[in-house]
């Protein structure tokens, strides 16, 4: 399996995570009857924490079906390489990095952090856009 396949995986795992950690916060600010009922009443405003993780949960699920696109494109198109693999460890690193920035509140660096995983993104799919036609 290649690197950005590889990192494709890994990033199915943090997709899981991100629910996961959004439901537990969620779950303990409106407890466990909240959470295996319909889920039809209204709801005090969410905690800081509890907006947070919900954000940066909606951030990576906007972000991560462009990366999965990028990574199959270039591995089905047999256009992987060093440079390829590197991105896509960049963009799992960075993306990992992000919740836990995003979920103590840490400004500037969360989003340069954010930047650095678009340039991974860039990375994987620079082979796909300068191919020949």
């Amino acid at each position: 399996m290649t690197t950005e396949l590889a990192v494709l995986a890994w990033g199915c795992i943090l997709g899981i995570v991100h629910i996961w950690a959004a439901v537990r916060v969620k779950t303990r600010q409106y407890g466990t009857k909240w959470n295996v009922g319909a889920r039809d009443e209204a709801l005090d405003p969410p905690q800081p924490i509890v907006g947070r993780l919900a954000r940066a949960q909606a951030n990576y699920f906007e972000t991560f079906p462009i990366m999965a696109a990028a990574i199959l494109i270039v591995s089905f198109a047999g256009l992987t390489g060093r440079w390829t693999g590197i991105g896509a460890i960049i963009w799992l690193v960075a993306r990992v990095a992000y919740l836990p920035l995003y979920a103590f509140g840490v400004p500037v660096v969360r989003t340069l952090v954010f930047t650095l995983s678009v340039v991974g993104i860039g990375m994987v799919l620079w082979p796909a856009l300068t191919a020949s036609f």
